[in-house]
């Protein structure tokens, strides 16, 4: 990463007449993270005067929302970045419908602080969208630092779906497999079901036809959830591989490295994905995706006792699978239209402007 810049003097806040991208990044005790994400946006945002970049602060409680803005004026980025306090931590959906809010535009780029967007990425998504009107939403190859890519389109996921997540035996998920959520690494552009939210653009016609997103959703499930919606209000989705970002895996989230070691999800996780099957299958499809589940696991059960396995579901799934039952088909929280809070980028060096949060007005 390049060293910083010193600028003489605080900048004020992104402003255009034409607005032509919103990049929202989510900042949940990330700084270094959110700063590396917006150190690779600048070259897009040099080439384009209607790009602007809201890093929406989850609550953080720390330092981080300061350090951020310090580096956006320490680096020269206040013309295109800016920080804003949301003033509670309300989730992913939460977050990135604050920060479109905010700063309404044709499109709208939703990055995690722990992805890296390579020179290019913005404008090439945001052609494939001015091309197609029929494209609500788009994805990039999500690729390692190394290169190597990841799976970044996906099926949907249905009932089945969990009985196959849960016997972990080849026949079933062949017999199945349409209902396997991650496909093979796709190297053509392709019409998935949903790409990961990790880096997505969407158009703001589909915010006003599908709604913004779901605010019931904590952390996981909203992408494959907002997906379903766009494609319900007659959108189509995209992948496009040669269109690519890096995808570090190092944000604020511990459910895949608790995955990853058969450690107990966080409560959040579970009640996402309830949320997720009452909103698209109804009482009797939520009860038969964990009915599946269980019956997966007697599967699975079985061949680690007989073949001297060890576990392949992570500690007190079977109970916690329950978690946020009762409340998954309550209806969509109404966003917090704002106005929301600016943390100042202050001149270089630090002034005490930067301790706190300044009032601003901000779209409704």
């Amino acid at each position: 990463m390049p060293e910083p810049t010193t600028v003489p003097a605080a900048a004020p806040p992104p402003t255009t007449d034409t607005p032509s991208v919103t990049v929202v990044v989510i900042n949940y005790k990330t700084a270094q993270l959110t700063i590396d994400c917006l150190e690779s946006l600048e070259p897009d945002a040099q080439a384009d005067p209607g790009l602007g970049v809201v890093v929406v602060d989850n609550a953080s409680g720390d330092d981080s929302p300061k350090l951020i803005a310090q580096a956006i004026a320490d680096r020269g980025w206040s013309r295109w970045a800016q920080v804003i306090d949301a003033g509670r931590n309300g989730g992913f959906s939460a977050g990135n419908n604050t920060g479109m809010a905010h700063r309404p535009a044709p499109f709208y780029l939703l990055s995690n602080s722990d992805t890296l967007l390579r020179p290019g990425t913005v404008p090439a998504l945001r052609r494939a969208l001015e091309q197609d009107p029929s494209l609500g939403l788009v994805g990039p190859q999500l690729t390692w630092p190394d290169g190597s890519p990841q799976v970044s389109s996906f099926r949907q996921h249905t009932p089945i779906t969990e009985l196959l997540q849960a016997a972990q035996t080849g026949p079933l998920t062949n017999l199945f497999i349409k209902h396997r959520v991650a496909g093979p690494v796709n190297d053509q552009p392709i019409a998935p079901h949903w790409v990961s939210f990790a880096c997505v653009m969407l158009r703001h016609e589909l915010l006003e036809q599908a709604g913004p997103m779901d605010e019931g959703f904590f952390m996981y499930y909203e992408d494959v959830d907002y997906a379903r919606r766009a494609r319900g209000a007659g959108f189509t989705v995209r992948y496009l591989p040669a269109v690519q970002a890096v995808h570090l895996r190092g944000g604020s989230s511990p459910v895949k490295s608790a995955s990853a070691t058969r450690k107990r999800r966080p409560a959040y996780y579970y009640a996402a994905r309830n949320r997720y099957y009452r909103n698209h299958y109804g009482l009797l499809g939520s009860l038969a995706a964990n009915a599946l589940w269980y019956a997966g696991r007697c599967v699975s059960l079985i061949r680690e006792v007989v073949q001297r396995r060890p576990r392949t579901t992570v500690a007190r799934e079977a109970g916690d699978l329950w978690l946020g039952f009762t409340t998954a088909g309550q209806p969509r929280p109404t966003p917090t239209a704002g106005p929301f809070t600016v943390y100042p980028c202050p001149a270089h060096p630090r002034t005490p402007a930067a301790d706190s949060p300044q009032p601003v007005g901000g779209a409704a």
